[in-house]
This record gives C-alpha cells, sequence and structure tokens, in this order.
C-alpha cells in the first residue's frame, strides 16, 4: 500500500472560526484524516494578513520548521501577506490554499492593496501547487497573477449535512441572511433594501459574527433607528442547532454580498431548498443556479429591493425556484469529494 505524504496545514488564529473559509478548512483537514493521511494544524497570529514583525518572524520561523518530507498547505489569509524571502527558505514542498485574493478584500486602503496584491503575485510563483474552491478564483489568479492554469486545481466546497426535507417556510416569511458582520458580506445594503419594504409582511435574521466591529456597530445602529427593530434580528453567532433550524424555517435566503469567491452558505441554502436573493459577483453566478436563485447588480439597492419584492409577492415564483434549489442541493458534492481532490494534488507531490 502506498503511503500517504503527510501535511501540516498552515492557518492564522482557530481552525474552528465561523466563517466560510475556516469551514472549508476544518472539513478539508477532517476528510483528509478520514482518508488515511496524517495531517498536522499549524496556527499562527490571527493577526494576518497584517502582522507586525515579531508576528511575521514568528510566523516565518514555523513555517521553516516544517520537515521536508512534510506538504505545508498554507491559507491564503496568511499565505498572501507572508514575507517572500523567507517564504522561498522554506524546506516543505508549499501548497497554497485560495480562497480568494487578499488583494480584492472590500475597504482596503489603496497601499495597502496594491502591497498584498504583489506579495501574493510573487508568493504564488513559489509554491507546487494551489488550491481554489472555485473556476472564478481560477480565472482571477490566471488572469490577474500571472498564473500557469496547470499549477490550479480546483477544489469545490462540500456540504456537510443535507437537509432531509426541504425548508417549511413559516408565515410571514423569513428572510435569513448569513456572513460575518464585515463591509463584504453586504449585510448593510440588505437592510436598506428591507427598509423600503414595510408595506410586506416579513421578519428577517441576520447570522453572522462580529469580524468587522465597528462594521457591526454600524448595522445595529441601522436596525435600531427605526421601525426595522421589529422586524430584524441581528443574531450574532449561533450554535448549529439554532442555524440549521433557521434555515429550515426560512422562506427567502439573501446576502447582498460585494464580493464572493466561493460562498458556503449558498450551497447550504440550496440543500435546504431556499430560494435565494443575491449579486452578480465573483463566483456566485456559477455557484447559484439560474432558476434558484435572483441576481442583481452589486451594490444596487433598488434591484436587490425588487428582487425581494418580487418573491415576496409572488408565491408561486418563489415555491418554483425553492424547488429547483432543492433539486440543484441533491447534486452538491460532499466533502468527502473535496477532499479526494486535494489527495490528487498532495499525491502528485509526494
Amino acid at each position: 500500500m502506498t503511503t500517504k505524504l503527510p501535511a501540516t496545514f498552515v492557518l492564522p488564529g482557530d481552525i474552528t472560526t465561523l466563517t466560510g473559509g475556516y469551514l472549508y478548512d476544518r472539513h478539508l483537514v477532517d476528510h483528509l484524516r478520514l482518508q488515511g493521511r496524517e495531517m498536522q494544524v499549524l496556527s499562527l497570529s490571527d493577526s494576518f494578513p497584517t502582522p507586525d514583525a515579531d508576528q511575521m518572524d514568528r510566523a516565518m520561523q514555523a513555517l521553516a520548521d516544517i520537515q521536508q518530507d512534510r506538504v505545508a498547505i498554507v491559507d491564503g489569509l496568511a499565505f498572501g501577506a507572508m514575507d517572500t524571502a523567507r517564504l522561498a527558505q522554506v524546506r516543505a514542498p508549499l501548497v497554497a490554499m485560495i480562497h480568494h485574493p487578499l488583494a480584492q478584500e472590500s475597504a482596503l486602503p489603496p497601499d495597502l492593496r496594491q502591497h498584498l496584491y504583489q506579495t501574493e503575485r510573487a508568493n504564488l510563483a513559489l509554491v507546487r501547487h494551489i488550491l481554489v474552491p472555485s473556476p472564478h478564483t481560477r480565472q482571477m489568479l490566471v488572469e490577474r497573477y500571472d498564473v500557469a492554469p496547470d499549477r490550479i486545481t480546483v477544489a469545490r466546497p462540500g456540504t456537510a449535512a443535507r437537509a432531509t426535507t426541504p425548508a417549511r417556510p413559516q408565515d410571514p416569511p423569513l428572510i435569513l441572511s448569513v456572513g460575518i458582520l464585515h463591509p463584504r458580506k453586504g449585510h448593510d445594503l440588505l437592510l436598506a433594501a428591507l427598509a423600503r419594504l414595510r408595506d410586506l409582511d416579513w421578519r428577517a435574521v441576520i447570522v453572522g459574527s462580529p469580524w468587522d466591529r465597528d462594521h457591526a456597530r454600524m448595522l445595529a445602529d441601522q436596525v435600531a433607528g427605526g421601525w426595522l427593530a421589529d422586524r430584524v434580528e441581528l443574531a450574532g453567532r449561533v450554535d448549529d442547532d439554532r442555524l440549521q433550524s433557521l434555515y429550515g424555517a426560512a422562506g427567502i435566503f439573501a446576502l447582498a454580498t460585494r464580493y464572493e469567491g466561493y460562498g458556503i452558505v449558498f450551497d447550504e441554502a440550496l440543500s435546504h431548498g431556499l430560494p435565494i436573493v443575491s449579486t452578480r459577483v465573483g463566483a456566485v453566478p456559477d455557484t447559484v443556479p439560474r432558476d434558484a436563485g435572483i441576481l442583481v447588480p452589486p451594490e444596487n439597492i433598488a434591484a436587490l429591493t425588487e428582487a425581494l419584492r418580487d418573491l415576496l409577492t409572488d408565491p408561486a415564483q418563489r415555491k418554483a425556484r425553492a424547488d429547483a434549489a432543492w433539486q440543484a442541493g441533491r447534486d452538491l458534492p460532499g466533502w468527502d469529494d473535496t477532499a479526494r481532490v486535494a489527495a490528487g494534488v498532495l499525491d502528485a507531490i509526494g
């Protein structure tokens, strides 16, 4: 029997953090282990992608200490900001796990955006291979970062626990949004759209950890400042039981994202048979089937409002899109499929 090359998964902070990228990393590590591969997890400072000099030094030393008979899979949140000269000296073969390029993050100062673009571009040239969650991210690395296509493998996220029955929407309809409280997720845009729907009967729950504290406070002020307080709950981080309960009771899934390299929550919504309202950005059009969702231009509150109004006032359309979402959800890959794709990359290096 061929020995599977061991690997160390390197990421900033705690792998149990509740964001799509960390969920991906955790499921990938768990399922590579289930497939018989020895996996270690190396946690760096959670200050990445903007560490200070001491944090960078400790991170690069930790990477240098990985033996050359192991693959180092480095999450892009740290990888794209690492010291290029020291990264080139790492003995272990390197695989980058790029959820989406760092320079594509929302609300970055121009000088930081340019720095991250240059650093990530240089670092990508040093790795043996690159894993990405979507064809969109692959194409972006090819076109904007000059990465050869044959150095990139798409390992689409799996779906953890598919619902056994479609959601049973409440009355009035529950609009569910799931995503960290960060400008990129567009919860402020969703709240602005909901504020224009006072004449309709609905309620909304936004689930997500307060990743950006200032933005989270702004959202709380946006809700508390008027009648939305009676209709909208900013639930923060919730446990999985409550999250699954919300998916099961929702009638619409809405995320006004400004950019997504993939968006695991869309697969979760599809697996529960929820019609989706979101934006035509990043990997979203490739992730959300056309008959299961309505995608509008980003930053367009009027179009977002109209899409929500259409679904809220047209039960037949809502049901048709829910049925299409449910069928699409049946065909989604599992995390064992994702791990098999990643394992092929590791085995080729071995």
